[in-house]
């Protein structure tokens, strides 16, 4: 079995590719190291999805780094921008191994993001993980909008053998979300996932829908919901933020869930979701099997992307 480096090197080939890959052949063909170099590495940066703040901030370092000590090698380049980004991740980086050591039972999990952002299949991921730590876990279908959704929930539970609660297509998500955490409490089940619509981040009526579902959690069991997550598609970048700056405004989300980093070069995207909306990534998606959810470790995915 592949170890925990080993999945976050190979999930993050692409973002390695376009990073590091770009930033050594830059360094291979320069003969000095001047602005118009800083300029370009500074470019390199951007275009990785690392976002403007966070790039801006290791040209700075790099820049002073230069005018201090020189520069003679490239180890020496790629050694500042490893522990810049290692400092910068930890900065704002949650306790993702906190995740796991539930505050109540039952534990109440709530899922959203837009469409096509891998949500779905991301919550069978997380209720496998829980299954396999021997806890019972249910799902609550409640992205009632589209049927082929809440069929897609079902065939995830039955394959890893977990409880779900359902409605009519076109019901009330709420009414699903209540009716799953009291179903939860008489059956003493320990984690309960709550699957919501893949809303579009415009859709007023459906963030207040959100609310409610929000709301009811609270009732049905006191705190709920514990976590509140949202699926983050790596692919789409630096639009990702935008998506998620409006789901924070609706609800309290408590962390994140980068998918899809395995197809693209934009996994720098992390450090700059992770600065500007204050939230921690708390699981990564590295592939399409089952067991590439991992728990995100800060000091793994910096050592991958450089090696």
């Amino acid at each position: 079995m592949a170890s925990l480096f080993e999945k976050f090197k190979r999930g993050l080939t692409k973002t390695r590719e376009g990073f590091v890959g770009e930033i050594q052949q830059l360094v291979n063909n320069t003969f000095e190291v001047d602005e118009d170099f800083l300029e370009k590495i500074e470019e390199i940066l951007i275009s990785s999805d690392l976002g403007v703040d966070t790039s801006f901030d290791v040209i700075a370092e790099l820049r002073e780094h230069v005018n201090q000590v020189g520069f003679n090698q490239s180890n020496e380049l790629f050694d500042l921008l490893k522990n810049h980004l290692q400092t910068e991740i930890h900065n704002n980086a949650g306790q993702a191994s906190d995740f796991f050591k539930l505050s109540s039972k039952p534990f109440v999990i709530v899922v959203v993001g837009v469409n096509g952002a891998g949500k779905t299949t991301t919550i069978a991921k997380l209720a496998k993980v829980f299954h396999d730590q021997g806890k019972k876990v249910l799902l609550a279908a409640a992205d009632t909008f589209r049927a082929a959704a809440s069929d897609q929930l079902k065939i995830w539970a039955d394959r890893i053998d977990v409880e779900i609660i359902i409605n009519q297509p076109g019901g009330d998500p709420a009414a699903v979300a209540f009716d799953a955490c009291k179903a939860a409490l008489a059956r003493k089940v320990d984690v309960v996932i709550v699957d919501t619509a893949g809303r579009l981040h415009t859709k007023v009526n459906l963030m207040e829908e959100l609310k409610k579902i929000y709301r009811v959690t609270g009732n049905a069991i006191a705190g709920a919901p514990h976590e509140t997550l949202l699926v983050l598609d790596a692919t789409t970048g630096q639009n990702a933020i935008n998506q998620a700056k409006q789901f924070k405004n609706a609800v309290d989300v408590t962390g994140l869930i980068v998918t899809k980093l395995d197809g693209t070069a934009k996994g720098g995207m992390i450090f700059s979701v992770q600065k500007q909306l204050g939230l921690p990534v708390k699981f990564i998606g590295l592939g399409e099997q089952m067991d590439d959810l991992r728990e995100f470790d800060p000091k793994t995915f910096v050592e991958a992307l450089f090696e």
